[in-house]
């Protein structure tokens, strides 16, 4: 059930019921899960004296996770079991992710949250486009819809014209996606003549992949709606976990459901807020599998704790930069695609689909290209002055190589913007 008090909690008040939970928490993985329990190097739960003691305790790793694979870390017995879904990763064992009847309602709440927070009510219709399978967010998003009484579009991923014609005539107020999916529906649209503002298309919730603010600009603008960054994956319960509000100033996540790290990714270092590091996350409330200290390989900092202009009291923290893992690193220089991105975005004539290929040549010499979709010639200034920029902001010298809107390959989920081949 929906309680909105819980978000303008008082800061100490806050952090004492996180220390109840976390305490709870490691004494349920003590009583159902010895092994797990000694990972945790057997620390007692009395030892745990405040916040700052979860320091103690080692980090929880995806490795560690399958490894684990199936239910080797649970926390219930299996018949509690009610539903599970799976990691979305292409590589080793999957992750899975098992849910008590707690654990859904968990989920519902914290969507339902999210909803609220992106102004969406019981009065909306949500389109939701996210798939519908072991990936958790088609489901994140449904339990949502039902905990704010909402009427929703189960339509799933893919069938664009029809995502196009069921938005237009079932009213569809909200559309749920994976960041990249929009770029895809513009196009389309561009292509049948589909025009965005003849719907009452209002709001957009994306997430799942990173997208830059400039991404974020374009999308807003070709379909005339506000967007609204989410996050979640499956390691902690999936999609919910935080939203940035109406302020869009940080992303907040639920205190009462988490705990938020930023660490050092090669010293595992606790920073202090405002630097940047590795999310790390704490489970409070999961009970089939609670996963304490979990690295999240994704790369923001704290904005604040303070209260937001929105009234909500939660941690905020800034959109994600990347992932660790997904850092690329070129004769020496460390980079993003994000970063990438939010240069080329600068650019009207850049369509918004681009790849960054690094291979080696003959003689054993890494080499770069970036192939970008442009709808129009750039002018050789233009030309000039992305390079500059990519060599002066992100530190790769490249010749960009322009080819028409659409000429890139459109996979079905995620967008792939990066080919190593080294």
């Amino acid at each position: 059930m929906y309680k909105p008090e819980l978000e303008t909690m008082d800061r100490e008040e806050l952090e004492k019921l996180q220390l109840s939970r976390l305490q709870e928490t490691i004494s349920r993985i003590a009583e159902k899960n010895p092994r797990y329990y000694k990972k945790l190097g057997e620390v007692s739960p009395r030892d745990i004296r405040s916040l700052k003691d979860l320091e103690k305790l080692p980090f929880l790793t995806k490795a560690d996770l399958r490894d684990a694979y199936p239910y080797q870390l649970a926390c219930v017995d299996r018949s509690e079991f009610l539903r599970m879904q799976m990691s979305s990763g292409t590589t080793g064992a999957p992750v899975i992710c098992p849910y008590t009847k707690a654990d859904i309602e968990q989920w519902k709440d914290i969507m339902g949250r999210c909803y609220m927070a992106a102004t969406v009510t019981g009065e909306d219709v949500i389109q939701i486009t996210p798939s519908f399978g072991l990936p958790n967010g088609g489901f994140g998003f449904h339990y949502g819809a039902e905990a704010i009484g909402a009427f929703y579009i189960p339509i799933g991923a893919g069938r664009t014209l029809l995502q196009l014609k069921l938005m237009k005539e079932l009213e569809a107020t909200v559309l749920t996606a994976i960041s990249t999916y929009p770029l895809r529906l513009m196009e389309v649209a561009k292509e049948e003549g589909f025009d965005f503002r003849e719907t009452k298309l209002r709001v957009g919730i994306f997430g799942s992949e990173m997208w830059s603010d400039e991404l974020r600009k374009r999308i807003e603008e070709g379909m005339g709606i506000e967007t609204f960054d989410i996050i979640g994956m499956t390691e902690t319960g999936g999609v919910g976990m935080g939203i940035d509000c109406e302020a869009h100033n940080g992303i907040h996540i639920w205190e009462d459901h988490y705990i938020v790290e930023i660490i050092d990714p090669d010293t595992g270092e606790v920073l202090e807020d405002g630097q940047e590091g590795e999310m790390v996350i704490t489970t409070l409330t999961r009970e089939a599998l609670p996963t304490i200290r979990y690295r999240t390989g994704d790369i923001t900092s704290v904005v604040s704790r303070e209260k937001c202009d929105c009234g909500r009291t939660h941690i905020r923290v800034d959109r994600f930069k990347g992932r660790a893992d997904d850092m690329l690193i070129y004769k020496g220089v460390n980079f993003y695609p994000s970063q990438v991105e939010k240069i080329l975005l600068k650019f009207d004539e850049v369509a918004h689909d681009y790849q960054i290929i690094l291979d080696r040549d003959e003689g054993g010499s890494e080499t770069i290209r970036l192939v970008v979709e442009v709808t129009s010639p750039l002018s050789e200034q233009q030309v000039a002055r992305m390079k500059r920029e990519l060599a002066d902001f992100v530190g790769i010298t490249v010749d960009p190589e322009f080819v028409k809107a659409g000429e890139l390959p459109r996979p079905p989920g995620k967008a792939v913007r990066v080919i190593d081949n080294r």
